[in-house]
Order: C-alpha cells, then structure tokens, then sequence
C-alpha cells in the first residue's frame, strides 16, 4: 500500500535516526533502569550487552528495531550508552552485528516482554487510512443528523439545487455560486434575488456547533469547487453534508457580495457622476460669475470711494448723487443682473458646493429604484444603537418606492426630517418643481441610500451571516472567553503591567526623546539638519528637516554588485522552481481541498506549469501540452481547482521564508524584524465589483492593488487584495496579523501611507512601530506628556528651543478611562477574531471618533512623536535611512514582479476576488522563489570569491540585492522536464564574470 499521507523524505527517514538525540532525548530515552539492566546482564561480551542496549533504547526514541543495519545510531548514543554500563571501548558493539541472528534474538526477546512495536510503513499507512474514512464518515454524518433534525424537507430541497432547469445551461447550485460582476441596478437586484433563494433554506437553524470550525470549512471548500455532478454522485449522508455546508457559507457569500456591489454602485454610479456633473455645472457658471464679480467690483470701488469722500468732508448722504456716480461707469440695471446673478449663483450657506452635488444626486433614483423593495426588506441587515434610525427609514424604503408621489406628494412629517443632513435639505425639502411644502421623494430616498453606505462603512448597520460587512463589535473577545485567555495574550503584547505603570514608562521615554533631541539640536549648532521656524507673525511653528542625499557606492561595492551578476548562471523559471523545491520540498504543501493525498503521477510538473501560467500571467495555453499526461488542459485545470489556493500557497510560501532566512548572506541583509508594506496596482479590463477607479494608477479604467509585505531579508512574508486604491493604513495591519511565515516584524515601513492617530496606537499596542514615510513631515503635530515626577524631586525643565513645536499635550486620562477595552481589543485582534480594517473605520467614524477611537488615538501620539523625532533627528540619519532602504528594497521587488507578470499588458484578467487572491498570491510565491534563487547563487558567488583571495567587505555584503533577473528567462521557452531541471548535484556551475555572452535583452 502506497505511504501517500508521507512525503518521500518522510518515508526515507520513516523508523531511523533523522538527527543526533539532544541532551535531554539522552536522559529520557536511553536511561537503562533496573530491568534494562537484568536483561542486559545475560550477555555474555561487553559487545553484545552495548549491543543489546542499543536495540532496547532504539525501539523506545524511534518506534522500531533497526534490522538491517542495528548500528546505524550516532556515536554519541552508542558512548551514553557505553558510560552507563562500565564499558571504556566502545567500538566492541562492531562485533554485536557480526551474528546475524543476535540482533533478531534480543529484539525478540525485548518485544515478548514488552509487547510493543512500531507498526511497518504499510500497517500504517493503512490504519491512518481507516481512521480518516471513520472521521470523514462521523463528519458526514453528523452534518447530515443535523440537517434533518432542523427540517426533514431541508435535505430534498438542497438536493433540488444540483438539478439543470429546462432550457439552462448549469444547475441552480452553480448560478447561485456565480458572483455579480457587474456594478448596474439590476445586477443589485439580482444579488439581492440571490441572497434573498439562499436565506430561504434558513439554515442558521442547523445546530453545526459541535462540529469543528475547521473541519466545516474544509468541507465547505471541497462541495464549492465540486461540480453539481460529482455532489449529486455522492452518496448519502456525504452529499447532504456538502450540499449543507456549501449552501450555509454560499449565505455569507452571497450577503457579502450584494453589499460589496451596492458599495461600489454608491461610490461609482452614484456620487462620483454626481459629484463631476456638479463641478461641471459649477466651471460652467464661472464665466457668468467673472461677468457680474466685475460689474459689482467697479461699482463697489466707486461706491467706496465717495463714500470716504462723504466721510473725509463730514458732508451729509446724498443717495442719488452716489447712483450718478456709479452710473457713470455701470448702468443701474446692469448691477441689479449681477447682483441677481451672484444670489442664483451662489446661495447664502457655505456648503453650497455640496447642496448642488446632492441635487445632482437626486437625480440617480432611476439606477436604485430597481432593488429598493429587496434592500429594504431584507433580514440580512442589523443595526447599532448609531445606526437604529437609519435603519428604521431603509424599511420605509420600499413602500416609498411604491407611491405615485404626483397624485399623492410626500409630506414632511412622513419622513424622517432629522436624518436629512444639512447638505441634502435643499434637495429635499426645497424642489422648486413640486408643490408648496412637499418633499422630493427621489431625493429623500437617495439620501437615505447615502447614509446607510456610510452607516454600513461606519458598521453602524451590519449583516449576518457575513464575513466582511460583520458587527466587528459581536467579535471581540469578551466574558468567559476574553478572562480565560487574558494573561497568555497580554503577556505576549508585554501590557500585563498596570496601566499607571505603562504609561508613566511611555511618557518617560517620550519625555527622554525630547531632551535628546534638544540636546542634538544644541550640540550640532549651524551644522544640524533640522530647523526649528517660528513666523513672524507668531504663528504655528515648524520644522524644516533637510532632504536625505544619496549614501555614495565605494568602487569595491560596484565591482562586487557587476562581478557576482555576472555569475549568476541562465535558467529558465521552469527549471528554477525546480530547483527550489530540491532544496525546500516547497511544492510539497500543496494538499487536495479534500485533505487526502494524491494519487496523480506528475504532480510537480502541473504544479509547476500552473505557478507559471498564473505568475507570468500567460494563461494555459503556452504551457499545455497534450502528449504530457501531466501537462494536459484538463489535468492542469483539475489542479487549478483543488490545489492551488489560499492556504496551501501560504504553507508553499511558509517554507520558502524560511529558507531564505538560513542563508547566511540573507541575514547579513537583516534579521527579518524589520518590515514594509506598499502596494503594487494592476489594472483590471474585465468587469469585476472587486475593483475601483483611480486616474492616476488605472486611466479610465479600474483596478485592484496587490498590498505585501517584505521583510529585510528581502522575503515576501504576507499580502493581501484590496479594491482600487485604498487608505494603506486600514489594511496594513491585516496584512501583518496574517503573515504567511517568518518572525514577526517589530518595525513596519510604509511609502506615504495614508496614517492616523489612531493606527499608531493600535499598532503600538500590538507591538509593532508604525513608521510611515510622512510626505507632509514640516506640517505633523508633535506631542508631549505629562512625566510622573517621584516625591520629593522637582520637576525637570523645558525643551528649550523645542518648546516650540512641543505645545500639544497627550490626555493621559482618556486612555486610562478605556484601557481596559483597549487591551480586549488588542486581543481580539493578536487572536485574528476580527479584522483591523473593520475596527478602524468604526473607531473612525469618517473624522468624529468614538470615545474609544479618541483613547486609541491620544495613545498613538506617544509613539507617533518618537517616530518623529527619531526622523528629524538634527545629527543621526540612521533611523531615517533604514526606513528609505527597506521601502527602495519594496520598489525593487515590485519591478521584479513586474518582470514576472509581464503577460497580457502586466492586467489582471480575473472577474471574481477568489481568482485574483489566487493569481496574484502564486506571482507572490515565484518571486520569493526567484529571490531564494538569486540569494543562495549570489552567497555562493561571493564565497568563490573570497576562496579566490578577493577582499569581500562585510559593509559591501550588505548592499548587494537578490532583486535581479537578467539571467532568468520568464518568456518564450516553458520546458517541464524534472529530470534535466537541475545539476546532478550541489548548485549549477558559476559563470565566468569575465566571459562575455550574448545578452538575450535587458533586466526589466
């Protein structure tokens, strides 16, 4: 029987001595008790009795007797083992295998007394495989015993979905797991239709919760890749079981995916043709507005004049003498226009801007007129106390939708007045188009609509069953659950001590910071790189910080950067992920969806063809081939679907982390504690909700940004898809808490990332530095603390020059008055129960936060104005150059995924988010395998180097750079043939430097 749940290095090693046993394996397995020695005292030579205790401690550290071969233990056993027994020389045990039925006798011996023995790989194999059957048997039926316990009718009705209506082309289960791809009302209605077929079966009602979240999922995934066909093949209770758990996440989905889209129709369809149009009439009135702005302006300017005349002579007013003079330069009737012009124009209140936008709205109810009636009797929604209100009016929505308004106008106190912000009332309560006192209905429903995308940003309004539009609140650890792992958790974040305590050591060494800084700012005098300007007219202090100037490259660094690239050897990308996988078993964590081991003949080279049609973005054609059995479209296809995905691309790329890690020129690079995370933006031609606008990044069309993490060893440790181009700072730390492996980073770099007060203080809380490249550095509010002074001292002096800039003061109260909710934050968080991005935006509140947001925020200004001042520091650029370096080493790995996805036009061709996490999760892979790659060619080139008598200076070292791709072929040849792939052993032969070849193009 096959061993297929082993790998091939695990079946070799399977029953022998992997490693040297540590000291403490020693103690615990090769003791030799009273008994031991008894039965070892029977032999007659010392040969024997070594060799005997060597059978007897082997069967108990690795399971089994060593048969063939009964000495292929470590000395170091072999001479514990001596010790133990009086026995000087021990190489006597040589003569113990000379008989080849000692070893047979004394192991027999040892197992008819203690009836003990490891099982033969193929006894094993087949117990593992009995007891998953039993498993997946108790899963399937314990899924199904609750289906039918909640509704006896469940079962058919599920059932029901696997069949093909007459005269469609797929079932009802695979329409229903199509998402929407298009952002129009009538594709809202259709989401909504879906949501509202799914939430029929109600299967919240199904007590699933002894069964084991994981194990769900897993049977989850495996029914929503299965086709219709196989599910209905299945046999019972198996198929209820899929079809339940299918069904039962396809809700969440399907919740998830109708408000992603009235998201996107809000923001797309709605507000920003509204908000163009409204700039478009406002640049359209511009000239009218110059033509009465100087018709008023002459008059106002004589009409001024005369009047200091009348002021300066102390004469009496003559209104009509003042007409004449103004007449003479504007007519009267000309200066009533422009005055009329200006009140039409430009109404009273300030935010006239806005008013007209919102009329500019209202005129869009046609595009949500279509899916009001399903929005707003939809059970998905909920609401917070802040979002009660709004939700009330979202009921009302359908009814209003009904109404013939021109027979029967909609009156003031049949809507919510209070709900209508000021920017909306004009729109609402002042249409100059319908009758005196009546309320446009269009508009009163558009207003509505508005808030409740803002409620639902704000999770105000929430959904259930959902993923991501969720109560962030209900998932925050809390009661039983949060004090059972309170001190575990906190003492991982190093905040167990009391909150006095850790503030009074914050405010320490903020205040510590400032004196430091005062002291350099002193001590460099002219030559400091910071200015402190105060203006003239006393106002807001600044900063002027000089701009970083390029650190110069020594002759020897540019020697070392052009001889070792020019040793790099040319490969294919085929042959190089080959050839990683030889040194890290990589393609190894890619698992069936299923969980059970593969049966398939070539599997790595499918794995492989399919990294490479997803990474180089070529699609499945370049790398078909259909006399391959591996290489065929169908197999590739059926690969695709069950093997590459999320969670085994995360394990593939755990391995290859930690590969990097090890090499010894990578750690000179860094010790993987420092991190960065920028986004890489792709455009995306096909229709998808999963993308946005962005003019700068996309042009006219849409797109998606590829937001990772890198570590200093130049690693890819995590990344994550969000739609268009997001604020950075709400998903930065998603991104870090779901790190696909390495250490965790304690500094994190960002290029210009949107930032906030509060993102400071919810990354200091979780242990993180938050560092961003602020582009507005003069202008940043700086911080400063009350410091606890012990009695009996007097309190410290000022900043001096500092003073300045150092006005602003932490409210040290507030956050005591939350801290407790802080720290369960912060362990919901750590523990992955709820997710950054959704906290953040409810925290925020759009500006106005919450009383906890405010307490994050007043504990991010501590750590905010260390970094700041660690920046500006007049004297040492360190700290400044570090962050500039990570983030160039992140623009560098961009261009090399660039060069990678270099197929259709570098655009990501996927509709649906699952296909774009997938696609731009494999280019993540294969470029932390190019960078291994390049990382161990470059190690080996500069130890030949060094054996060759050059001087590699270890500052040099630390400069070089994996980022290269000249000698690798992306494009063209795709060969997947394992056997030539690589060297026959160790690594593939260096070039010369010194040999020139012919260049097959220039790096990227």
């Amino acid at each position: 029987m096959p061993v297929e749940f082993l790998t091939d290095e695990q079946a070799a090693t399977y029953g022998t001595f992997g490693e040297v046993p540590t000291r403490p394996e020693l103690e615990r397995f090769f003791f030799l008790d009273d008994d031991d020695r008894d039965l070892i005292a029977l032999r007659r030579s010392d040969g024997r009795r070594l060799g005997m205790a060597l059978q007897i401690c082997t069967v108990r550290y690795i399971g089994t007797f060593l048969g063939d071969d009964p000495l292929a233990v470590p000395w170091e056993v072999v001479d514990y083992l001596a010790g133990q027994l009086g026995i000087e020389d021990a190489s006597c045990v040589k003569s113990y295998a000379e008989r080849r039925m000692t070893p047979y006798n004394h192991a027999v011996t040892w197992l008819r007394r203690h009836r003990v023995l490891l099982p033969g790989l193929s006894v094993l194999a087949r117990q593992v495989s009995e007891a998953r059957t039993v498993a997946e048997r108790r899963l399937y039926e314990s899924v199904a015993r609750a289906t039918h316990k909640a509704d006896r009718t469940l079962a058919p009705a599920l059932v029901g979905l696997l069949e093909r209506p007459e005269g469609k082309r797929v079932s009802e289960l695979e329409r229903l797991r199509t998402p929407p791809t298009k952002s129009t009302g009538t594709a809202m209605v259709r989401a909504m239709e879906r949501v509202e077929e799914i939430s029929a079966f109600a299967l919240g009602r199904v007590n699933l919760s002894r069964v084991p979240v994981n194990r769900l999922n897993t049977l989850s995934r495996y029914g929503q890749l299965s086709k219709a066909q196989t599910i209905e093949r299945a046999p019972e209770p198996r198929r209820t079981a899929l079809l339940t758990a299918v069904v039962r996440q396809l809700e969440a989905q399907a919740v998830d995916d109708a408000l992603d889209l009235f998201a996107v129709l809000m923001a797309n369809r709605l507000i920003s043709p509204a908000r163009r149009a409204s700039e478009r009439e406002r640049l359209a009135m511009l000239p009218q507005l110059e033509k009465a702005a100087r018709i008023l302006a002459k008059a106002s300017k004589i009409l001024t004049q005369e009047l200091d005349l009348v002021a300066e002579h102390d004469a009496d007013l003559d209104v009509a003498a003042l007409w004449a003079a103004v007449e003479e330069a504007v007519p009267r009737t000309a200066v009533a226009v422009a005055v009329a012009t200006v009140e039409a124009l430009v109404p009273e209140d300030d935010g006239s801007g806005e008013a007209a936008m919102r009329e500019n709205l209202a005129l869009r109810y046609n595009t949500v007129r279509p899916f009001l009636a399903l929005l707003g009797e939809s059970d998905a929604l909920s609401a917070a106390q802040g979002g009660k209100r709004i939700l009330k009016a979202v009921r009302r929505l359908p009814a209003l939708s009904r109404r013939r308004v021109k027979e029967r106008p909609l009156l003031p106190r049949e809507v919510d007045a209070e709900l209508v912000p000021a920017m909306w009332r004009r729109a609402v309560f002042s249409n100059a188009k319908l009758p005196q006192g009546a309320v446009d209905r269009d508009a009163y429903v558009v207003c509505v609509l508005e808030q409740l995308h803002r409620a639902l940003n704000r999770r105000d309004i929430f959904a259930a069953p959902s993923n991501r539009w969720a109560d962030p609140r209900a998932r925050l650890l809390d009661g039983p659950r949060w004090e059972a792992m309170r001190g575990d958790v906190l003492a991982g974040l190093s905040l167990s001590e009391d909150v006095g305590e850790h503030l009074a050591t914050l405010t320490r060494g903020l205040d510590a910071a400032w004196r430091q800084m005062a002291g350099r700012l002193a001590e460099a005098g002219d030559e400091a790189k910071v200015e402190i300007v105060v203006p003239e007219d006393g106002g807001r202090a600044r900063l002027s910080v000089d701009k970083l100037g390029a650190v110069g490259e020594p002759e020897s660094l540019t020697w070392l950067k052009t001889t070792t690239e020019a040793m790099l050897p040319r490969i294919d990308l085929p042959d190089l992920l080959f050839e990683v996988h030889s040194w890290t078993g990589f393609l190894d964590a890619f698992r069936h969806v299923s969980a059970r081991p593969t049966r398939m003949e070539g599997m790595l080279v499918s794995l492989v063809a399919l990294l490479v049609s997803e990474a180089c973005n070529i699609g499945l054609t370049p790398v078909v081939d259909p006399e391959n059995k591996a290489l065929t479209r169908s197999r590739l296809s059926h690969v695709d679907q069950n093997y590459l995905r999320a969670d085994t691309i995360a394990a593939a790329n755990a391995a290859l982390i930690t590969a990097q890690g090890r090499i010894e020129l990578a750690q000179r690079w860094g010790g993987g504690m420092l991190a960065s995370v920028d986004g890489l933006r792709f455009v995306v031609p096909v229709k998808s909700i999963n993308t946005g606008p962005s003019p700068k990044y996309y042009g006219y069309k849409r797109g998606l940004t590829w937001l990772n993490a890198v570590n200093d060893q130049v690693a890819g440790i995590g990344a994550m898809v969000v739609r268009g181009t997001p604020r950075d700072s709400l998903f930065t730390l998603d991104t870090l808490l779901n790190l696909d492996g390495g250490l965790r980073p304690e500094m994190v770099a960002t290029d210009n990332a949107s930032y906030s007060d509060m993102a400071f203080g919810l990354y200091k809380m979780l242990g993180f530095r938050f560092a961003p490249r602020f582009r507005d550095l003069a202008d940043q509010r700086f911080w400063r603390a009350d410091v606890p002074v012990p009695e009996g001292e007097e309190p410290a002096g000022d900043y001096g020059p500092l003073e300045a800039i150092a006005r602003h003061k932490v409210n040290l109260k507030r956050i005591e008055t939350h801290w407790p909710d802080m720290l369960r934050v912060a362990g919901s968080l750590i523990t992955n129960q709820v997710r950054a991005y959704d906290l953040l935006r409810m925290f925020g509140r759009e500006g106005h936060p919450t009383p906890l947001g405010a307490a994050f925020a007043e504990y991010g200004r501590i750590d905010k104005t260390m970094h700041l001042l660690a920046l500006v520091d007049p004297m040492d650029d360190t700290y400044r150059r570090l962050m500039n370096r990570q983030l160039t080493v992140q623009e560098s790995r961009h261009r090399l995924a660039r060069a990678i996805c270099h197929g259709g036009r570098r655009q990501i061709r996927q509709a649906y988010r699952d296909g774009q996490e997938d696609q731009l999760a494999a280019l993540g892979l294969v470029l932390n395998a190019v960078v291994l790659w390049n990382t161990r060619y470059v190690d080996a080139a500069v130890a030949q180097l060094r054996a060759e008598g050059h001087n590699i200076k270890d500052e040099d070292l630390a400069r070089l750079s994996p980022l290269k791709n000249a000698h690798i072929n992306f494009l063209g040849r795709y060969l997947f043939n394992i056997a030539s792939s690589g060297p026959a052993q160790g690594l593939r032969p260096l070039r010369d430097p010194d040999e020139v070849e012919p260049d097959d193009g220039d790096e990227d």
